[in-house]
């Protein structure tokens, strides 16, 4: 699909609070591109779609391979999140390299967590931390956080108000390090199931592949809509996730200045 936009200029720094470990990079300076994207299994949005949302990004992990991240961040990827640890031992291989080369092609990044339910929440947040840099305009870190029912190690569904609270630690001890609030990724089943509407103060990255969120998570306010799970990119080989902000370009610009580390 296509947006029209302008590029606009938007700087992505700010100094974060506390006393969190060192930044490792200078901020990048970042522009909205037009997504030109596609889909091998399109939605039809019915007037309330994504296209309405002028800025557009993916989240990827080992699967896409090799990102070719000038070409992708030309066809309108605006913001990249990354696989980077899961459960208390597990490290994404294609992290390192996608961090480095999505920074080095002006694509404001943030890294996830695939969490698990067999391991405390703050044993999790300690993996992350020993893997995840501290880097000056990287995004608020992201606690993806669902069911894992084809886990080889961890199929197991505690109660809600277990996985809340564990949700709870992982993401305060995050926020203690990196001096952000993370973001809670999820899906329709697991929010409901879980009600986590309940953790209030918190920003959400919603999947919604069939219907807008405001459809499938009733009220729920959110900053990322994940609203395809085949999409294509040029300099990806293969299908992807892809997403929206919320809000306009000068909006974006204004959660960056707000929300980059």
């Amino acid at each position: 699909m296509r947006s029209a936009l302008l590029p606009i200029l938007l700087l992505a720094s700010l100094a974060a609070c506390g006393s969190p470990a060192p930044r490792d990079q200078a901020a990048p300076s970042v522009s909205v591109q037009p997504a030109d994207f596609g889909d091998v299994d399109p939605t039809d949005w019915q007037g309330n779609g994504p296209s309405g949302h002028p800025v557009h990004g993916i989240d990827i992990s080992r699967w896409q391979g090799a990102v070719d991240w000038p070409t992708a961040r030309a066809a309108g990827v605006n913001f990249a999140y990354m696989k980077a640890t899961e459960g208390g031992d597990g490290l994404d291989p294609m992290f390192k390299e996608n961090w480095r080369a999505a920074a080095r092609a002006g694509v404001p990044r943030g890294a996830y967590h695939f969490f698990y339910h067999c391991r405390p929440g703050v044993e999790q947040a300690r993996w992350f931390i020993r893997n995840v840099p501290r880097s000056a305009g990287a995004l608020p870190p992201v606690l993806d956080i669902e069911w894992t029912p084809f886990s080889p190690t961890c199929t197991r569904r505690p109660p809600a108000a277990e996985v809340r609270a564990e949700a709870e630690a992982f993401m305060t001890a995050l926020e203690r390090h990196y001096g952000q609030a993370p973001l809670i990724y999820t899906t329709p089943d697991f929010y409901q199931e879980n009600e986590l509407w309940r953790l209030r103060g918190h920003e959400f990255w919603l999947r919604s592949v069939a219907a807008h969120p405001s459809e499938t998570y009733a009220g729920q306010h959110w900053t990322f809509w994940q609203y395809t799970g085949t999409g294509t990119v040029p300099g990806i080989v293969g299908k992807t996730d892809i997403n929206v902000f919320a809000g306009t370009a000068p909006a974006w610009g204004e959660w960056l200045a707000a929300r980059a580390q």
